[in-house]
This record gives structure tokens, C-alpha cells and sequence, in this order.
């Protein structure tokens, strides 16, 4: 595959995540992904309890699909997954893997501790997906 379909992912703050329902059929998922293309990985905080998490516990497998600003490009990245957490502790190894991750995708956080504690109280999980596959098009 191109580099433009990782160069898109990279760049990408918002995506669609598709995990597979009980049903067989897909959830779609608005995410906010971290890409890194050297390890092979996607990144995706989300909640404990909601329907993507429990989705991903009962089968890790999932897409994730970007697109560019003018909709004329667009990429998948599709793999299995690992979930960490919920922490019940601010100091608990799966609160580290969110606040790396954050660092990561956004930078650092003005209040740390405080990032931390709302990690625990909203039962944050840090999904990762090993990237099997990449594919998209360019239409520019």
C-alpha cells in the first residue's frame, strides 16, 4: 500500500471505528485514534460498558476507517486488538498506558493527576490494534 493511506491515517484526529455485534452485523464507532505506523499500531481510549468495549471483548477484531478534510481520500487500517483496563487505582499500570498514549496523540496535559483520576472514575480502556492491513484511495 502507498504511503498516502498512512500518511492519512497518521494524520487523522477523528475516525469511524467498526467492531462486530453479537449479531454479526458492524457497530460504528466515532473515535479519536492515534497511529503509529512504526510499531504497527492504533490507539483508542474508550469507556468500559459501552457497546464497542464489550463488542471488542467478545471479539477483538476491528477496522478503522479516515478520511481526508475534502472526502477525496480515505484509508482503513483493520487488525486484531488488546483492551487495558479499566484501572481502579490512578497509579495502575493501564492508567500509565492511557496518559502514554495521550503524550502520544495530543501532548501533554495541563493537570496529569487530574487526568489520572478521571481515567478511574470514568472506567477508561485503552484499546490497541495490531495493523494487519492497510488499504484506501486516493481520488485527488
Amino acid at each position: 500500500m502507498g504511503d498516502e493511506q498512512h500518511e492519512l491515517l497518521a494524520a487523522a484526529r477523528q475516525g469511524v471505528l467498526a467492531t462486530i455485534k453479537r449479531s454479526g452485523m458492524p457497530q460504528l464507532s466515532p473515535v479519536t485514534p492515534h497511529y503509529d505506523r512504526a510499531a504497527g499500531t492504533v490507539q483508542v481510549s474508550m469507556t468500559e460498558g459501552r457497546a464497542k468495549t464489550a463488542n471488542l471483548r467478545r471479539d477483538p477484531r476491528a477496522a478503522l476507517s479516515v478520511e481526508s478534510a475534502d472526502g477525496r481520500s480515505w484509508a482503513t487500517a483493520e487488525g486484531p486488538v488488546e483492551l487495558v483496563g479499566p484501572d481502579d487505582s490512578p497509579d495502575g499500570p493501564a492508567v500509565q498506558a492511557l496518559v502514554d498514549w495521550y503524550r502520544a496523540a495530543a501532548g501533554e496535559h495541563p493537570d496529569w493527576d487530574e487526568y489520572r483520576e478521571v481515567m478511574v472514575r470514568d472506567r477508561r480502556v485503552l484499546m490497541t490494534m495490531r495493523v494487519q492491513r492497510v488499504y484506501g484511495e486516493n481520488l485527488g
